[in-house]
């Protein structure tokens, strides 16, 4: 469990791909010492579990599956990626509670420039679109933000210059693939109203 609050940004030294998995080698300030074999990390909001680690790198592997539904396919050596180490119990929780389980992919639509405020839009695609509501939380490329205003073919979310230095989502471009997670009580909600109603017509 994450809470889409970035602790820094990694670059990508090095992308292998293995045996039904593809393995990423990520260098960060993050300190190895404070990284534990196995523990789950988010990578540009996608769940991972570091297998090894060195100095400043750390390595996890990204099976067939998560390849095939997250931007994850298309990193390549140089590439800048937000990271979130895993919430600990006890922990403040500033944004909101992601599993790092990416819903689907978006492009980015629109990106508009006003000093310090920057709206960023974001294609709404079949898989997202019902869970997308005006003030509603959002993860994109793991970061937590709050849903501006909803369209009929896009959303938008403000992100402030906070976000902008200390995410990658201060360097997207329109037409820029991004990971999309949606809120988890959208996806709770949508279950309960699946299993109430046939009940409801007995």
């Amino acid at each position: 469990m994450f809470t889409g609050l970035i602790d820094t940004v990694g670059t990508v030294r090095e992308v292998v791909p293995r045996s039904g998995a593809t393995r990423i080698a990520i260098e960060s300030d993050l300190p190895a010492r404070v990284i534990r074999d196995g523990e789950s990390i988010a990578v540009d909001g996608v769940c991972l579990t570091v297998t090894r680690r060195s100095g400043r790198r750390f390595w996890v592997d990204a099976v067939a599956e998560t390849l095939a539904v997250t931007t994850l396919a298309g990193l390549r050596a140089g590439a800048r990626v937000n990271l979130e180490r895993a919430l600990r119990a006890g922990d403040r929780l500033g944004g909101h509670f992601v599993q790092g389980h990416v819903d689907g992919i978006a492009r980015v639509t629109g990106l508009t420039r006003r000093g310090g405020d920057c709206r960023l839009r974001v294609g709404l695609t079949p898989e997202i679109a019902p869970y997308v509501a005006r003030k509603g939380s959002i993860a994109l490329q793991g970061v937590s933000l709050t849903v501006a205003d909803v369209g009929d073919d896009a959303f938008g979310v403000a992100l402030i210059p906070e976000t902008l230095a200390r995410t990658t989502l201060g360097t997207v471009r329109e037409g820029d693939p991004i990971n999309v997670e949606v809120d988890l009580v959208a996806r709770y909600l949508e279950r309960l109203q699946a299993v109430v109603r046939p009940r409801r017509r007995r």
